[in-house]
Parts: structure tokens; C-alpha cells; sequence
């Protein structure tokens, strides 16, 4: 698979593996054996990084994504890169949904979850370490200095924000220059408010949910039901007011696979890489054969015209 770069030093996959689904949102988790063997496959596929964080799990075990990723990738780490996060606790109501965020990055906190994290993820260092989201009990200034003092340790080698501002990322860049920031990006959702700032200050961009979990795909149904304690149920992405509006950028979509030979989640991706040289999307999914189609996105380049093509369908969505 192609490389990226973020930040200007950290080289990762063109197209990364999100792992929260596989112990949290899309339902029960996956059987240990089963998802260790899907993170193998998807090392020999090519994706080089991983993006998991301390909070991937569910009441009975708050933290089974940063363990299976740990098993999984023991034995190959020196081949790819982790991304975990902190910061963030889901406030469970006795089911599998959380019902609430519960925000804390205080120094101490930080220190706390970067040691449990790298013996979760049976590793000496966290190849970039995201703030998972912005503590508004403690300012920016606080998290990268705290952040600037772990690099100087080793035990992180990058660091990044989740879901900030630009006001908030500036600050918490002159302090300690982040890698990254990690946000929802998708033929759904193409806020590109902080596109400037990321270029001028030579951060890369994270791409969450870049198929809209899949609705972009053409694989599902207006109001599609999924298994109980799965995010999609409800979902505004799922609704026939959702697939009515997108409904020509679907059809264009589909003529381009038949023209082209990709997929419409590869389409989607592609788009997506197309942005921007330090966009990376981290697509998940549970399943070989989609881990296999995502990877191949990477071969599928838009030509400015298909890409204008898409914009302008975009641009004509009523909101």
C-alpha cells in the first residue's frame, strides 16, 4: 500500500485500520481470536497503523480494544504504528451504549492512562498519542506541555488532538508542535474549516468514519436495523431523508464503478485521498473481504474531473 506522511516525519499507510468497532459500537465485540487474526491480516495487507484508544470496550471491559491490539501486534511492532487516546471515559447505564462523556485531562490523569495504556498495548512507546477530546477544566497550554515532557521520555513519539478547534490546536501547538489531528471526514460530513490551519502548521488529518460507517457504501437499506447496542441503529446517516438527499451522488457513484471497476466505499475513500496529500482515512470494519476492499482504495485515484464531479453533487445537497 501507498505511505502518508503526518506531521512531516511520521510515515503511515495510505488507507489505516480503525479498530474501535471491533470491541465497541457496532454491536457485541468480536471473539479475541477472531480480531487478532483481522489486525494480522490487515499488517499483511499493508496497513502500517492502527488507531485505537483506552475507552474502546464496553461495562465488563472498558479497555478490550487496546488489549487485543497489544496481542495482536506484539510480535510485529516494530513494523507499525499505534495510535491511542486519552482523556475520555464512557459513563455506561448498565447496557452497551454509553450514556455520556466523562472528560479528564489533568496531568496527573495523562500520566496515569500512558502508563496503563503501554502495558495494555504490551509496548514501550505509543507512536502517536491523541488527546481524545478537548477538557474544557484544563487549557490547551497544560495538555502539550505534558505532552512535550513524554516525547522528551519516550514513552510517545507524536502526539495529536481529537475533535478541536482551530483556536485550540494553535494554542496547544506553540507549546508542543502536534502531528495530527483526528477528525470526522467523509462524503457526509466535509467540514473543512481547519484544512488552512492543518497546511500552514504541517498537521496531518485523521479522517474518522470516512464511510460514514458505512453508509456511503450502497451495501445498506434506508432505516437499516443492526444488531442491539450497535451505533448505527438511529442513526441520521441510515434514514431515507439521508439517501434521498445523496441520492445523485449515488447514481454518479455507481457509474463511476462501473467505469472504473471500484467499489462505491473505494470511490468514497479515494475522494477522500484525493483532498489532500495528509488526509488519511482509518476506515474499520470486522469483516476480511472489506479490509481487503478498503486497502485497494489506495490504488483507485479520481481524476479532477470525476472529483469536481463529486463536489459539485455535494454542493448542490439541500442541509
Amino acid at each position: 500500500m501507498k505511505k502518508r506522511i503526518l506531521g512531516g516525519s511520521l510515515e503511515v499507510s495510505e488507507i489505516s485500520l480503525g479498530c474501535m468497532g471491533l470491541s465497541h459500537g457496532n454491536g457485541p465485540a468480536t471473539e479475541e481470536h477472531t480480531a487478532i487474526r483481522l489486525f494480522r491480516e490487515a499488517a499483511e495487507m499493508g496497513y502500517t497503523m492502527f488507531d485505537t484508544a483506552e475507552t474502546y470496550g464496553f461495562p465488563a471491559d472498558p479497555h478490550h480494544n487496546e488489549k487485543l491490539v497489544g496481542k495482536a501486534l506484539r510480535d510485529i511492532r516494530d513494523q507499525v504504528v499505534i495510535a491511542t487516546k486519552f482523556g475520555v471515559a464512557f459513563e455506561y447505564n448498565g447496557g452497551e451504549l454509553h450514556s455520556g462523556l466523562l472528560l479528564d485531562s489533568r496531568p496527573e490523569t495523562i500520566r496515569k492512562s500512558v502508563e496503563q495504556s503501554l502495558k495494555r498495548l504490551q509496548t514501550d512507546r505509543i507512536d502517536l498519542y491523541y488527546q481524545h477530546r478537548p477538557d474544557p477544566k484544563v487549557e490547551p497550554e497544560v495538555v502539550a506541555e505534558v505532552m512535550g515532557d513524554l516525547i522528551k521520555e519516550g514513552k510517545i513519539l507524536h502526539w495529536g488532538v481529537s475533535m478541536a478547534d482551530e483556536d485550540y490546536i494553535r494554542r496547544a501547538y506553540a507549546v508542543c508542535p502536534l502531528t495530527a489531528s483526528q477528525n470526522v471526514y467523509s462524503l457526509f460530513c466535509r467540514d473543512e474549516s481547519l484544512f488552512s490551519t492543518l497546511e500552514e502548521l504541517n498537521i496531518g488529518l485523521v479522517a474518522c468514519c470516512p464511510i460514514a460507517k458505512g453508509a456511503v457504501t450502497g451495501r445498506y437499506h434506508r432505516g437499516e436495523q443492526f444488531d442491539k447496542g450497535d451505533m448505527r441503529n438511529g442513526s441520521a446517516w441510515f434514514s431515507g431523508e439521508t439517501m434521498d438527499r445523496y441520492e445523485p451522488l449515488f447514481e454518479y457513484l455507481k457509474s463511476l464503478e462501473q467505469e472504473t471497476g471500484a467499489t462505491m466505499g473505494q470511490l468514497s475513500l479515494a475522494w477522500i485521498l484525493g483532498k489532500r496529500p495528509w488526509i488519511v482515512p482509518i476506515p474499520g470494519t470486522r469483516k476480511s473481504e472489506r479490509l481487503k476492499e478498503n486497502a485497494g482504495a489506495s490504488d483507485v485515484v479520481l481524476s479532477d474531473e470525476q472529483m469536481k464531479t463529486i463536489d459539485s453533487l455535494l454542493a448542490a445537497v439541500k442541509d
